[in-house]
């Protein structure tokens, strides 16, 4: 018979998942190692190795909790968009908002999901659905969906500025400017990770707008 859960199993996890990407942003993903992982736990290889088979099982559940996530901020803006009746330019800058807001306190998650998929195995599990599909795969699906529903919202927000042939290029241009912020926006600078949507929403209104 398995062994019961504990009830801070996920909790454990979550930190493990936490610490990992900090030592995947420090040393990068393939020169991290698993004791390197379970030293900075503070736990024993044996006892990383109960939460998790492997590195790549690691970076797996990380880049998956993070995808969901965010994936669940979009549906998130737009039932309180309904719910508030906000108009589409309105919901475009409450989804900025709350991108930012997450990636301030999941940076080194974030720099994993740019950086590490492409360690992800490409090989279809039979776990992750009864139509196979690889890890990689499932994570860049995830990431193609993000970007879809990000045109979505500048579309609806800016129908006159995007069109066919630019809409890739402007939505592009709105994730390069707020995905990369792990590599610059520090917590407690000179500028905050709130004040900086509110740069990013006032060059949408000027440019687009």
């Amino acid at each position: 018979m398995a062994r019961p859960k504990s009830a801070t199993h996920d909790i454990k996890r979550d930190a493990i998942l936490d610490i990992a990407a900090q030592c995947f942003a420090q040393r990068s993903y393939p020169a991290a190692s698993m004791n390197e992982i379970a030293t900075a736990c503070g736990t024993s290889k044996a006892r990383l190795y109960h939460y998790y088979e492997s590195k790549e099982a690691i970076l797996f559940d990380l880049l998956d909790r993070h995808t969901q996530r965010l994936l669940a901020l979009i549906a998130q803006t737009e039932a309180t968009a309904q719910r508030k009746d906000l108009n589409d330019r309105a919901a475009l800058h409450e989804l900025v908002r709350a991108f930012l807001q997450e990636y301030e306190t999941s940076a080194t998650r974030h720099a994993a999901l740019l950086n590490d998929t492409q360690f992800l195995s490409d090989a279809p599990d039979p776990a992750l659905g009864a139509d196979p599909i690889s890890p990689r795969e499932l994570v860049l699906n995830r990431q193609r969906d993000i970007v879809a529903a990000m045109t979505r919202f500048m579309k609806r927000a800016y129908p006159e500025r995007l069109t066919p042939t630019n809409q890739t290029a402007l939505t592009m241009m709105l994730l390069g400017m707020i995905n990369w912020t792990f590599t610059w926006l520090r917590p407690g600078g000179p500028i905050s990770y709130a004040a900086f949507a509110e740069e990013v929403i006032a060059m949408l209104e000027k440019g687009l707008g």
